[in-house]
């Protein structure tokens, strides 16, 4: 039973560093790049009237109003590029997971194949699938080769055995499927709070040009309304996106758990059926 999930273990652990070392890189990673497009993109003179950036932007040129939404601006466009990159991690990486064909033809061949009490071809499809659930399936089924001829153990004792030993796989090989999800889960928070940030240092430009001395400086109060709306605006986008990425995730990670409650279950019902 032991042996089953060692080499699944040491799996984990390079998986495991190689995700942290991604993530650690990932992120000053996109915060840089964002700065770098807000000050040689959004900050072209070629954007402002004049072509001198000190200048409002030029009619239309939506480029030059971002770069006028100030210092927070490139943090927010360096989350929006973590949700991006980090989405796409993992869909790489839950599409792995789900091995080379499709999940549910997948179990239901399993299935068909254990109906049948052929547990070779099933461990046979499972090698070919590849993937983590194949690889949990796989555990349950070689436990289910072993309990066959195990004689020191009742059927219920065998069963229990072989569910012990799905779920072992289970929470090794699945947990590696939520990792950097905290990231993005964190970024839905994180983007509002820099925007309003954003939108409170904009209103504060906004009402300084209201109060300056004599009248009030249209040109300042333009560019501290234009910064408020402009973080407001990236980082609703920002939230919003990470919000759409996590649920799209968290929703193949669960049909992935779920293939495997339901193949699991097959393989306990079944040993149970045909050794009562």
């Amino acid at each position: 039973m032991a042996n089953a999930p060692k080499p699944t273990t040491v799996k984990q652990e390079g998986s495991s560093s190689a995700s942290n070392l991604f993530a650690t890189l990932t992120i000053p990673i996109c915060i840089i790049i964002g700065i770098l497009l807000y000050k040689f993109v959004l900050g072209d003179a070629n954007n402002f009237i004049d072509n001198n950036v000190e200048n409002l932007p030029k009619t239309g040129n939506y480029a030059g109003m971002a770069y006028k939404g100030g210092v927070i601006v490139p943090i927010l466009m360096g989350m929006l590029l973590m949700v991006i990159v980090f989405s796409v991690e993992r869909f790489i990486v839950i599409g792995k997971a789900t091995g080379t064909a499709g999940l549910d033809a997948f179990v239901k061949k399993v299935q068909s194949l254990l109906n049948s009490n052929n547990i070779e071809a099933a461990i046979a499809e499972c090698d070919k699938q590849k993937g983590s659930v194949a690889n949990v399936i796989k555990s349950g089924l070689k436990k289910y080769r072993e309990m066959e001829v195990e004689a020191n153990m009742d059927t219920d004792q065998k069963c229990l055995a072989i569910q012990k030993d799905i779920e072992e796989a289970t929470t090794l090989e699945m947990p590696m499927l939520e990792q950097n999800l905290t990231v993005i889960a964190t970024l839905v928070s994180v983007g509002t709070l820099m925007g309003l940030l954003g939108t409170v240092t904009g209103m504060i430009k906004a009402f300084g040009g209201l109060g300056a001395a004599g009248s009030p400086d249209s040109a300042a109060l333009a560019t501290g309304i234009s910064e408020a709306l402009i973080n407001t605006a990236t980082g609703i986008g920002t939230s919003t996106t990470a919000i759409i990425m996590y649920n799209i995730l968290t929703s193949k990670i669960d049909k992935l758990t779920y293939a495997i409650d339901e193949a699991g279950f097959s393989i306990i019902q079944t040993y149970a059926s045909t050794h009562k």
